[in-house]
């Protein structure tokens, strides 16, 4: 499991798209849906989900797997800032939840021009893999540019790569 970005970026392509897809099956398993059904939709074999993200994940009494609340798997993010965006490396799922809160309200901001969602995250800090605070874009103008030029996609974080 890479410790951050620049580990991530070292791997071969396949194995970036395995642990990517194996941190989607996780999420999609704290949704409700099975390790199997999960892993279908992201095209990853459960074996390899268990192989890869085990540690996040635990055996229910009838042997099936279940989630845990949260875990540690690293993920690729991609977050607005001024001037664009940058892609970031996070270790965990409640990192992942709260760059993902930030993001909903950039796009609440953009969809109403209602900015009281930055104002409540602003004072937030949110440290990236390297122990690097990663910047939280709450530019009213800035915001706006990025949304109507489509610079920034305000419907997910998760890195696209390839």
């Amino acid at each position: 499991m890479p410790k951050n970005l620049a580990e991530f970026d070292k791997l071969p392509r396949r194995s970036q798209i395995a642990l990517e897809n194996a941190a989607h099956v996780v999420t999609r398993m704290r949704e409700g849906a099975s390790l199997t059904s999960a892993s279908a939709e992201y095209g990853i074999a459960p074996k390899t989900v268990t192989r890869i993200a085990g540690s996040a994940l635990r055996k229910t009494e009838s042997g099936h797997y279940a989630a845990k609340r949260s875990d540690k798997l690293f993920r690729p993010l991609v977050v607005p800032v001024q001037g664009g965006r940058i892609e970031v490396g996070v270790i965990g799922s409640r990192k992942s939840t709260a760059l993902s809160n930030r993001l909903r309200a950039q796009g609440h901001f953009i969809a109403t021009g209602d900015a009281s969602g930055l104002r409540a995250l602003e004072t937030m800090t949110i440290l990236d893999a390297d122990g690097r605070e990663i910047p939280f874009l709450t530019d009213p103008e800035e915001l706006e540019r990025q949304g109507d030029l489509g610079i920034s996609s305000f419907e997910s974080i998760y890195a696209k790569r390839g």
